[in-house]
């Protein structure tokens, strides 16, 4: 066997295999895939092999239209028997809400490209003509759906990165993988040692047991999954066209036709089964291995099946199968590299392991190799997940995922399933005022606050919520809102060389004085954006550097990954000893002036300044800085003093009309000021000229990560936009196509209605002959195209003025 390779990766599954593929056309070809039995032989052999191209998820749909386009032209390009059947999909609509979800995934398949049209019931039965439509309103009818056989699919890859030049060894068992002193990895097989430059978690069910072997974790939990097939369906006899593929949330499953035979299969929502419970992973030594059925548990959802397509009830089950299947905890891919790990990927974690097996190896791919993929990868990150996320959490939305897997979830909804996992010392405090939690990387953080008792009602459309925010907006902007933000990532960055490896992995000038705050942005080598911080200098050779909660362990990587040997530099990840306290608007001056001694004039404490001073009592880093486009401060003290800080700044505040305010309020501020966000609008997909974003590019500076790639951009083929839509009760929230005609010249990335300005607001990434201030487009919010008009500066206070007073 081999004993050195580029790439090793592990595990000969969909992923395994699409992944080697996708490497091999990068042009990568040093590789070796070590499957322990025969290729398929853990959870792909027994799929049922289905691809829809519909999904609440824009970049996942992304990763889905791929596989569809892929996979129809597999078995020309190798020989291999795939038994591609393009069939297309049916997704039903059975209320309003579901209508909804079809029409904002409708407006996914604009820019994305796959073939999407929503239809009524007279299409729908001419399409099945054999299902009943009690109930149903409409369906998504999509095109370039359809099925495969899994193990010809899995092979056709296999064998199509083996005709590029790729290695393939079954029946060779990883036993362990250990780091090097040279900085690569030892895999440990049955038949020898292979020494890689990068391995790959690609062991589907086995996954959180390679991850072990290196001392991470893969947070997944295998879940038993039955479908049943039936015997030859009589009408399918009589027929050459083959019905399309069935979802519906009504029997929470899919059903079609295999062969002429019934096919179908459930999610149940009751008595759900963890494979190898309560272990989670299977044996090593197991291969091809089902679990005996229980017709008794998914009963009640096969007699809803049948009473949708009454003609599987004239003929019985022949074959039922009762495999594994893993899930995440949000029921998203694990694709890049693990916690911590130089040069250790995953590409695991998938519960719809064949229809994403295209498209997540092709993207990986490109990520490991060339350092940035094509699409958005934050959602697939492996370190979306830390260790708040231990065995119970992941079990507990493991069994929420797979119970919802055909529910569609509204905008804004959230369960409690396993929560919480991180709380502020304020969280019991806030509740007991009404605050509505959302949950990001485990903290519970403020939504909104309900002060009547009201609830959401979760829509794509303005909702119950729409004058509450409108009434913290205006807290904020009228008077002074406080807000919990002590969930943000926080790192003292301290050593003689601190400002130097900053300005290095910074696109901006760190800031040069004791008491100056920066935005800066960490990039690629090719000039794509990785991450956005905010950092202050403390002194000559300490920084406080802050980012998103969701980027803790992503930024964190970053940090510490890109120091040189031998730099004089200390990174602490400090998130969890500091808290945040947001006091925002044109009265916060007033409420903290009278809790400390400290000068906070303009003149002695300007905006983008910082100080480390005591408010009531307590020691502060205190930040002039604001999110939300008002006068304001964050105050960051040692975690254990927030109930004490905030009872004070409440108490000070009363005379001054304070309020609570949460997250929904601050999306929409920041839209107002214009303020791009991380993960929507900088992302891996833009370098910072694209992203309209050359203020915080320091050219002048020696160097730094990906300066000769932003230098060497010439042409830019997108451009991030900021614009008015004439929308009336629903905004644009993200994925929405912008239209000219019928040209789909680019996409909304995030939106929402600016209360302080009257308007709805949009950032979209548009062809760059639109970008110019005045130019027109339409944007389909639920189907409905609206008009947009790109604007030249933020729609609320463009100049600073309250942010400088």
């Amino acid at each position: 066997m081999k004993t050195n390779a580029r790439v090793v990766v592990v595990g000969g599954g969909m992923m395994g295999a699409s992944l080697l593929y996708h490497l091999a056309l990068e042009g990568c070809t040093d590789t070796l895939l070590i499957e322990k039995s025969e290729l398929t032989s853990g959870s792909t052999w027994h799929a049922a092999g289905q691809c829809p191209s519909i999904t609440g998820s824009y970049n996942l749909a992304k990763i889905h239209a791929y596989s569809n386009r892929l996979y129809p032209t597999l078995e020309a390009l190798t020989g291999q028997y795939v038994s591609w059947h393009p069939c297309g999909g049916l997704r039903l609509a059975n209320n309003a809400h579901e209508l909804a979800w079809l029409k904002q995934v409708h407006g996914y398949s604009k820019s994305i490209g796959f073939s999407m049209d929503i239809v009524g019931l007279d299409e729908i039965r001419r399409l099945n003509p054999f299902l009943t439509t009690d109930k149903v309103l409409a369906a998504g009818w999509t095109r370039d759906d359809g099925h495969g056989d899994p193990s010809g699919l899995c092979n056709a890859l296999a064998k199509a990165a083996r005709d590029l030049g790729a290695t393939v060894m079954r029946h060779n068992r990883v036993l362990d993988i250990r780091p090097t002193p040279s900085g690569e990895w030892e895999v440990i097989t049955e038949k020898g040692s292979v020494i890689a430059e990068m391995v790959v978690n690609a062991a589907g069910c086995y996954a959180r047991e390679v991850a072990a072997m290196v001392g991470a974790d893969a947070p997944i939990t295998n879940m038993q999954h039955h479908y049943v097939v039936t015997h030859p369906v009589p009408a399918f006899m009589e027929r050459s066209e083959e019905i399309p593929v069935m979802r519906d949330s009504y029997t929470s499953g899919y059903f079609r036709q295999e062969q002429k035979s019934g096919l179908m299969g459930v999610y149940e929502s009751t008595g759900l089964h963890e494979a190898w419970g309560p272990r989670g992973f299977p044996d090593w030594e197991s291969t091809n291995e089902l679990f005996p059925d229980d017709l008794d548990r998914i009963a009640p959802w096969l007699e809803r099946a049948i009473e949708r397509m009454p003609i599987f009830g004239e003929v019985g089950i022949r074959r039922i199968i009762n495999g594994a299947i893993p899930h995440t905890p949000d029921g998203a891919p694990l694709l890049g590299p693990a916690p911590g790990l130089r040069n250790f990927w995953m590409c695991c974690g998938t519960s719809f392991g064949i229809a994403q097996g295209g498209g997540c190896g092709k993207y990986l791919a490109q990520w490991m190799l060339h350092g940035d993929a094509e699409i958005n990868m934050t959602e697939f990150d492996p370190r979306r997940f830390g260790p708040f996320a231990d065995k119970a959490y992941v079990r507990a939305k493991v069994f929420l995922d797979y119970r919802l897997t055909f529910t569609t979830r509204r905008p804004g909804e959230e369960e409690m399933d396993g929560r919480p996992q991180k709380t502020s010392p304020l969280h019991d405090k806030l509740i007991a005022q009404g605050c509505v939690h959302t949950e990001t990387f485990g903290w519970e953080r403020p939504k909104w606050f309900s002060l009547d008792g009201r609830t959401e009602d979760y829509s794509y459309r303005r909702n119950t919520l729409f004058d509450v925010i409108r009434d913290e907006v205006n807290a904020v902007h009228q008077r002074v809102g406080v807000l919990d933000l002590t969930g943000f990532a926080k790192y003292d960055i301290h050593g003689p060389d601190a400002e130097a490896f900053l300005n290095r992995v910074c696109a901006n000038q760190v800031p040069r004085t004791a008491g100056g705050i920066a935005l800066v942005h960490l990039l690629s080598a090719g000039g794509r954006i990785l991450g956005e911080m905010t950092i202050t200098r403390l002194d000559d050779t300490r920084f406080y550097a802050l980012s998103a909660a969701a980027a803790e362990l992503r930024d964190r990587d970053l940090l510490i990954q890109s120091l040189r040997p031998g730099e004089a530099v200390q990174i602490d990840n400090v998130t969890e000893s500091r808290g945040v306290l947001i006091v925002s608007g044109p009265r916060s001056r007033d409420v903290l002036s009278r809790l400390t001694d400290t000068d906070l004039g303009n003149a002695a404490f300007p905006w983008m300044r910082a100080r480390e001073i005591h408010i009531a009592g307590q020691p502060v880093r205190a930040l002039r800085v604001s999110y939300v486009g008002e006068l304001g401060w964050e105050l960051h003290p040692p975690i254990a003093s927030m109930p004490a800080l905030y009872d004070a700044v409440w108490d000070a505040g009363r005379n001054f009309g304070m309020a609570n305010f949460g997250l929904y309020a601050v999306n929409t501020m920041r839209i107002e000021k214009a303020y791009k966000a991380w993960s929507t609008e900088l992302t891996n997909e833009l370098n910072m000229l694209e992203a309209d974003m050359p203020r915080f590019i320091k050219f002048n500076k020696s160097d730094f990560v990906g300066k000769a790639a932003t230098l060497a951009q010439q042409q830019r083929p997108l451009k991030i936009v900021y614009a008015e839509v004439a929308a009336t009760d629903a905004d644009a929230r993200g994925g929405e196509p912008v239209l000219v005609g019928e040209r789909c010249i680019g996409v909304t990335t995030s939106g929402a209605y600016g209360y302080r300005v009257n308007k709805s607001l949009v950032f979209a990434c548009v062809d760059p002959e639109f970008a110019a201030p005045g130019s027109q487009f339409e944007v389909l919010i639920q189907d409905e195209r609206r008009t947009a008009t790109v604007l030249e500066g933020a729609a609320f206070d463009p100049d600073n003025s309250r942010l400088r007073v």
